[in-house]
C-alpha cells in the first residue's frame, strides 16, 4: 500500500507498511500511481507515452522494481500477521495521570473536565490517595523501570503542597524497589510563581503550559469565572518559565506551550506562530474535540480552511528553519527511522491497559477523558484493578480491529486515534471520531513534507 500526495512543491510517496518516504519526479509519481492500479509495464507506457519520453518511463519502472526488491516500496503488511501474539501480550501499568485537583480557578468554555468536576464533585487528592497510587503503580509495573506520573487536573497548582509531597516519596521510593520515576504537570499558570518554576525544574521532566495563542482568542476561551481573561496573568508567567527551562533545566527535561483552536478561530496558524514569535520553541495547538451542538466545535465544513491552515504552518516553519528561527509543533513530530514499537504501533497511547488515571478519592479509570464515567470504572488503589474485562477490552483493540483504520494510510502514525474521542461519537471504542481522521491524516501529510524538505537541504 502506498500513499501519493503533493504538498509544497514536492511529489511524495509514503510507502505506509514499511515506512519510507520517496521524493520523486512527475514521471515516477505517474508510474508508482498506475503500479498501485495494477497496471502492467505495457499498460503503463501506452498511457504515459504521450506525456513523457520511453526512455524516461523505463527507467522510472525499472528504479520501482529495485526499490520493491529493496523492501521499502509496495511491501507487505508484517503487523497484523502478529496480531494474535499482541492480544494475547502481557501488559504492565507504567504511567498514571493523577488528577491531583478536580478543581480549577478557570472556567475554560471547552473543557471537558467541567472546570474540573469531571461529572461528579469538586475535590483535591489527599497525600495519602497519591501515596497508594504510587505503590499500586510500582506493584503492577513488573520490571519495568521508568515509570510515569501525570500531575493532572483541573489545576494542579491549587494542590501544590500534596504535588510535592507525592514527588518527594516517589523519589524516595526509587532506589527501594529499582523504579525510576518520570514525573509532569499540566497548569494554566494562574498560580505559577518562582517556587514552583524552581521546583519543576529540578523534579519535572515535562511541564505543559495551557495557552491558546494570540491574547483575544486566549481570553474568550479561557476566562476566570468572572468572565475576565487571562491571557496577561498568565503569558508572562510561562515566558519565564520557558526561558529559565531552557537555561537550567537539564536535557532529558522539556516543556510544552498547549492551546487549543476552535470553530471561533480556523486561522489558528496565527495562534502557533504567535507563540513562536514570544519566544517558545515547544508548542502544541490541537483541534477542539467538543460535541456537535457547541458553538465552538469543530465542523465538516471546517475542514478545507484548517488543511489550509496546516498546509501554510509547514510552510512557514520551514522557511524559519533556514532561517534559524525554527521550533517544534508536536502534532509534525513524526520518526521515519523506524517509530515507536510494534505494540504502539498498533495500539497507541495505552489507555485502560499501561496507562490509567486516578481520581482525588481513587478510583480508577482507562484514561482522563473516561474519569466519570461509572461503566469504565475499573477499581480502586485500595482494591487494584476489579475490573480486567475493561482491561481485555482496551488490550482487544488496535488498527486491524477498526474497519476505518485497516485502510488508512496514516494507522501507524496515529495508531487507530483516541479510544476516548470514539466512545464519545460511536458509543464503542472500537470506531474513530472521523473529523480527527481526517486532520490526522492531513498533520501526517505535513510532518512528512518538513521531512522531505529538510532531506533536500
Amino acid at each position: 500500500m502506498v500513499h501519493q500526495y503533493q504538498n509544497n512543491g514536492y511529489n511524495i510517496v509514503l510507502d505506509v507498511n514499511s515506512g519510507a518516504v520517496h521524493l520523486v519526479d512527475e514521471v515516477t509519481y505517474e508510474v508508482i500511481r498506475l503500479l498501485e492500479e495494477g497496471k502492467n509495464e505495457e499498460e503503463i507506457l501506452q498511457e504515459l507515452s504521450s506525456r513523457f519520453p520511453v526512455q524516461e518511463i523505463r527507467e522510472s519502472l525499472d528504479e520501482c522494481a529495485q526499490l520493491k526488491k529493496a523492501g521499502v516500496l509496495f511491501t507487505e503488511d508484517i503487523y497484523e500477521k502478529s496480531i494474535l501474539d499482541y492480544k494475547a501480550r502481557r501488559t504492565v501499568v507504567k504511567a498514571l495521570c493523577l488528577h491531583i485537583a478536580h478543581d480549577c480557578n478557570l472556567a475554560c468554555r471547552y473543557c471537558f473536565a467541567e472546570e474540573g468536576e469531571y461529572h461528579g464533585r469538586r475535590a483535591l487528592m489527599s497525600f495519602e490517595v497519591g501515596k497508594k497510587a504510587l505503590d499500586f503503580l510500582i506493584a503492577n509495573s513488573g520490571d519495568r523501570r521508568n515509570l510515569e506520573v501525570d500531575f493532572f487536573g483541573g489545576e494542579p497548582l491549587m494542590n501544590w503542597q500534596v504535588v510535592k509531597d507525592l514527588v518527594q516519596y516517589g523519589r524516595s521510593q526509587e532506589k527501594l524497589h529499582n523504579k525510576n520515576f518520570r514525573f509532569t504537570l499540566t497548569t494554566n499558570g494562574v498560580l505559577l510563581n518562582d517556587e514552583i518554576m524552581d521546583f519543576c525544574n529540578r523534579e519535572m521532566a515535562n511541564v505543559v503550559l495551557s495557552i491558546d495563542g494570540r491574547p483575544e482568542v486566549h481570553d474568550h476561551m479561557r476566562p476566570f469565572r468572572n468572565g475576565k481573561g487571562s491571557y496577561d496573568l498568565v503569558m508572562p508567567k510561562f515566558k519565564k518559565f520557558a526561558e529559565k527551562r531552557e537555561k537550567e533545566a537539564s536535557g532529558e527535561k522539556t516543556y510544552y506551550v498547549r492551546g487549543t483552536f476552535t470553530h471561533h478561530n480556523l486561522d489558528f496558524s496565527k495562534d502557533v506562530l504567535h507563540l513562536a514569535d514570544e519566544g517558545f520553541t515547544k508548542i502544541s495547538v490541537e483541534p477542539v474535540v467538543a460535541d456537535p451542538s457547541e458553538d465552538y466545535a469543530i465542523r465538516e465544513e471546517d475542514l478545507p480552511q484548517i488543511f489550509s491552515e496546516y498546509d501554510a504552518l509547514a510552510a512557514e516553519m520551514v522557511r524559519r528553519e533556514k532561517a534559524g528561527k525554527g521550533f517544534t509543533f508536536f502534532h509534525y513530530m513524526i520518526d521515519l527511522t523506524g517509530g515507536p514499537c510494534v505494540y504502539k504501533r498498533l495500539s497507541g497511547c495505552g489507555s485502560g491497559t499501561e496507562y490509567l488515571a486516578v481520581t482525588p478519592w481513587g478510583d480508577l479509570y482507562p484514561c482522563h477523558q473516561f474519569v466519570g464515567r461509572e461503566e469504565y470504572r475499573m477499581g480502586t488503589v485500595d482494591e487494584g484493578i476489579t475490573r480486567p474485562d475493561i482491561v481485555d477490552e482496551f488490550k482487544g483493540c488496535n488498527v486491524y480491529t477498526k474497519e476505518k483504520c485497516r485502510n488508512c494510510f496514516a494507522r501507524f502514525y496515529c495508531s487507530g486515534g483516541c479510544a476516548a474521542n470514539s466512545y464519545n461519537f460511536h458509543g464503542t471504542i472500537q470506531d474513530a471520531y472521523d473529523i480527527g481522521c481526517e486532520l490526522q491524516r492531513k498533520r501526517v501529510e505535513c510532518a512528512i513534507m518538513i521531512k522531505a524538505a529538510q532531506m533536500e537541504e
